[in-house]
């Protein structure tokens, strides 16, 4: 699984969040609280949902299960002027991402273990310090092994300040 290397622009998403660990995670829990509020976000740029974890900047060089993260539940919107109450407002700087096509369950944990251990060390990259994301478009079927999705990964070239 090879990544396209794209540069993005700022991106405005207005959706929930959640603070959890792996140890202690409630994705499902967030999505079960976002979804029914997603039908008044009224300026939304597409149909895609947006998953964004925060990661603390020492989170993978001091890993364990209990270490915190926000977690989002988002849409990408043109602007900021109408959000729904109970929800906010993230903003994703731009910047330069590995974006990898995975097509499997959101289950199966391997496609990160794959990046994180195989390809990112063997890459021209570092991981930045900058939000991970995945797009969850038409394609995405929860739990389905047929499903697609895209997985961006935040990197920066080696050997450089960039």
């Amino acid at each position: 699984m090879t990544p396209e290397i794209r540069t993005i622009a700022e991106k405005k998403l207005v959706g929930k969040r959640l603070t959890m660990s792996f140890a202690n995670y409630q994705v499902v829990g967030l999505w079960k609280s976002f979804m029914p509020g997603r039908k008044e976000i009224t300026n939304n740029l597409t149909n895609d949902l947006i998953s964004l974890t925060v990661y603390k900047p020492n989170h993978f060089a001091d890993f364990k299960p209990t270490n915190e993260f926000d977690k989002w539940a988002t849409v990408e919107v043109s602007d900021i002027d109408n959000v729904p109450t109970e929800m906010e407002i993230f903003t994703l700087t731009g910047g330069l991402y590995a974006v990898f096509d995975y097509k499997g369950s959101n289950t199966d944990l391997s496609v990160y273990q794959y990046i994180f251990e195989t390809w990112l060390p063997g890459s021209d990259y570092v991981l930045d310090d900058r939000p991970h994301f995945e797009i969850l478009g038409d394609k995405y079927k929860n739990n389905d092994p047929s499903s697609e999705e895209e997985i961006w990964i935040p990197v920066k070239a080696k050997n450089t300040g960039n």
